[in-house]
């Protein structure tokens, strides 16, 4: 990867630090007028993200027509700027208020799982408002730990994690997450790690996803083998009949020690919660980008 220069890292910070401090402060219908003004930019400036969301889209939904690709793609840039406004109230969100943005949907799947005593680990994906979910679990539940890839530049990082850490929760690096999730489940902690990413041929197993074949890692599929944990697949969807996020957890998914077969499991489930809410995912990563071996690119 390219070094990247102190300028544009401060640069990107002091924005970042604007943005969350006018989100933060804003009434809310103002702040999200404000936030989807920028995602609206970030759109114009950097097109890519617009191109992979529609190749995704082409790739992933082809029975659906260029106006419905592109009414999606708008959703996705709307449910990003739905994520921001409440990303920058964390610090003024509590047990008092937090019902106003998000409650539980299924949370009894959780306390089950938790009575078993051999920790949960939530398979959690870019879907709906995955900064929420876990934050609020923290608030209204306990504190949980969450496993994320560090943001590249440093004072970005250290500003996303101070904000996730505001109800309690504990941050794992993803390179080094082996050992403390392991820890944390053998505590009768829950643990979430999102799913969806694309995986190096290395890192992950080849299932089918949307009629396509996807590398996933399989680094979960193999903690929840070793831990014996409870599996929930659980997202922070947005309701627009509510005007706020249903923190839904699915009933948990059955893990056989098959890294293969968990991991297509896993899957099959997110495919099925995507399909339902396709403007809420983030179409924009190239998920398909590791191809089978002899595999033409698909970007």
């Amino acid at each position: 990867m390219a070094s990247r220069s102190r300028l544009r890292n401060w640069l990107e910070y002091l924005a970042a630090r604007a943005l969350l401090a006018a989100l933060g402060r804003l009434p809310r219908g103002l702040a999200e007028t404000v936030a989807r003004l920028a995602m609206g930019l970030l759109d114009l400036a950097v097109p890519r993200l617009r191109r992979t969301a529609l190749r995704n889209l082409e790739l992933a939904l082809p029975e659906l027509d260029p106006a419905e690709r592109r009414r999606i793609v708008g959703g996705v840039f709307r449910s990003l700027a739905r994520l921001a406004v409440v990303f920058a109230r964390f610090p003024r969100l509590d047990r008092k208020n937090i019902s106003e943005w998000i409650r539980y949907d299924g949370f009894e799947h959780f306390e089950r799982a938790l009575a078993r005593g051999r920790g949960v680990l939530f398979a959690a994906a870019h879907l709906g408002n995955w900064e929420l979910s876990a934050f609020a679990h923290g608030l209204l539940t306990g504190p949980m730990d969450i496993v994320v890839r560090p943001l590249d530049n440093p004072l970005l990082d250290g500003l996303v994690e101070r904000y996730r850490s505001l109800s309690g929760n504990r941050i794992i690096p993803k390179r080094e997450a082996a050992r403390a999730v392991l820890k944390a489940l053998r505590a009768n902690r829950a643990v979430g790690i999102l799913i969806d990413q694309n995986a190096a041929p290395e890192e992950g197993v080849f299932v089918d996803f949307f009629g396509l074949k996807a590398c996933a890692s399989a680094a979960f599929a193999r903690l929840a083998a070793r831990s014996g944990a409870t599996v929930i697949p659980g997202f922070a969807l947005w309701s627009e009949t509510e005007r706020r996020y249903l923190l839904r957890f699915y009933p948990p998914v059955e893990m056989t020690g098959d890294v293969q077969h968990d991991t297509q499991q896993l899957h099959r489930v997110l495919e099925s919660v995507i399909r339902q809410y396709p403007d809420q995912w983030l179409w924009i990563h190239r998920r398909w980008k590791t191809r089978p071996p002899g595999e033409k690119p698909l970007y």
